[in-house]
């Protein structure tokens, strides 16, 4: 059976783009593959964090990820700071790393950008961090968005590099973008991504919104100036956005939803999708409040601990007597 792997900061309550473009992909994978989901905060750490707030965030998403019909039983959920191969890998690919390889990350140049003298280091060894998280667990694809895929790429180059110095030591890991939704748009802009630093709260919705605000935000985001429901992602960014939305939600056609609204205009387009949206959310909302105070979550994460520990480990043993210093 191959591998996936990923990692999602706990950074925030996760988006519906989240969970349209990768968190909904994660459930049928766990019967076909291998996998290891990890709460990745040490790379929440790379910018500044409040201790409460940062704890709750872990907690939080684990619960989603667990609400959104992840089975304990068919794959294995942690939080990466409870497997310190992480962090002993990490600087192994520090080490194999570059720094003008890393400068040149899109991430790091953005996130950097007139900090000054005051820039994290973290933010640039946070590539060499995540190609770790990835190569402990011999992972043979990992379901990223367009923003990520510089990172893989970048972890595919290391996994080479160390392996050409090494021996055959990691797999090398291969993007796995999923078939729709990749990209859900800010409500507010069309041609931005949907992203829960917004500070914009009407941009996003929240997967943990209540109905009453998905409705609001539903009716207030942007639409274009010709009022038919068609999808064009050139001339109608907005529309299109929306239509994906409430594709990816209903399980209709693009085609299906032009059709049911000719005619119509937005109104009662934005109506329905506001009702799709709050239905689909609902469920796992649900799941979500019975596990987050919960003995259960605890339970999962530390049976995933221990099973992430004992595969990291070993990999991470083969690493270090490859490069002499295991004893």
């Amino acid at each position: 059976m191959k591998t996936i792997f990923s990692g999602i900061q706990p950074s925030g309550i996760m988006t519906l783009g989240n969970y349209l473009g990768a968190m909904k992909h994660f459930v049928p994978l766990q019967d076909e593959y291998n996998c290891f989901y990890c709460i990745v905060d040490q790379h929440a750490i790379t910018v500044p964090q409040e201790p409460a707030v940062l704890r709750e965030n872990i907690r939080r998403l684990a619960a989603l990820y667990l609400a959104v019909g992840l089975d304990p039983n068919k794959m294995t959920l942690f939080v990466q700071s409870e497997v310190p191969a992480h962090a002993k890998l990490g600087w192994i690919m520090l080490c194999t790393s570059y720094l003008g390889e890393l400068e040149r990350m899109t991430q790091f140049k953005d996130k950097s950008d007139g900090r000054g003298e005051s820039i994290p280091a973290g933010l640039l060894a946070y590539p060499p961090l995540m190609a770790a998280d990835i190569l402990l667990y011999g992972t043979d694809y990992v379901p990223v968005g367009e923003d990520q895929k510089q990172h893989l790429e970048l972890t595919r180059d290391l996994a080479q590099r160390f392996n050409n110095r090494y021996g055959d030591i990691f797999t090398i890991p291969e993007v796995r973008l999923p078939e729709a939704g990749a990209r859900i748009m800010s409500l507010t802009d069309g041609t931005k991504k949907m992203s829960k630093s917004d500070p914009n709260q009407g941009s996003f919705i929240s997967m943990l919104d209540d109905p009453a605000t998905i409705t609001k935000k539903i009716k207030r985001a942007q639409t274009d100036s010709d009022s038919s429901v068609r999808y064009d992602k050139a001339e109608k960014p907005a529309v299109s956005n929306l239509m994906t939305i409430y594709s990816l939600c209903s399980g209709k056609s693009l085609q299906e939803i032009e059709a049911m609204y000719e005619g119509k205009g937005y109104g009662a387009f934005k109506t329905d999708l506001a009702e799709i949206v709050v239905e689909t959310l609902r469920p796992i909302q649900e799941r979500y409040e019975q596990l987050f105070h919960s003995s259960e979550l605890d339970d999962i994460l530390s049976a995933g601990a221990k099973k992430a520990n004992a595969v990291a480990n070993e990999m991470l043993h083969k690493v270090e007597k490859a490069m002499g210093m295991a004893r």
